[in-house]
């Protein structure tokens, strides 16, 4: 076999499209959290903490701050050295919402998977055992002797 024709066995494959397909689909599905807690959530933490709050240009100068710089944008064009936890918070609000969107679709799945899988085996009757049968024949002959 050649190595064309393996790779376009290995392409063709349904495992290999389904990851393809599950890869772009979690990408446009990520880009939604996104906006999600950017447009939706932020807004109501920001309302709780009684102000504007914009976690991204949370920071921390580490050294020295001779200009007495505020924005994140700016320390970071004036080369300080900063630690910028901000971002990483907003981050894991999207990585924690994300986490419990496809917990909760997985969890859906594997009910309809359950439901569908209850209504689909029908009690099979198992044959009596032999034994049982010639137990039963006997019960009943004595049955009709008294």
């Amino acid at each position: 076999m050649s190595i064309v024709q393996e790779f376009k066995e290995f392409a063709v494959k349904g495992n290999v499209m389904d990851l393809a397909v599950g890869v772009i689909i979690g990408g446009a599905f990520g880009k939604i959290i996104d906006s999600v807690v950017a447009d939706l959530i932020m807004p109501f933490v920001s309302w709780i903490l009684g102000g504007q709050v914009d976690f991204s240009n949370w920071f921390w100068v580490l050294g020295d701050n001779p200009n007495n710089i505020t924005n994140l944008v700016a320390a970071k064009e004036a080369g300080l050295n900063i630690f910028a936890y901000g971002n990483f918070i907003t981050i894991l609000i999207n990585f924690i919402l994300l986490a419990w969107v496809v917990f909760c679709l997985v969890k859906f799945m594997n009910k309809l998977r359950r439901e569908k899988v209850e209504e689909s085996v029908e009690p099979v009757a198992t044959p009596t055992p032999e034994d049982i049968e010639l137990l039963r024949e006997i019960r009943d002959e004595l049955k009709k002797r008294s």
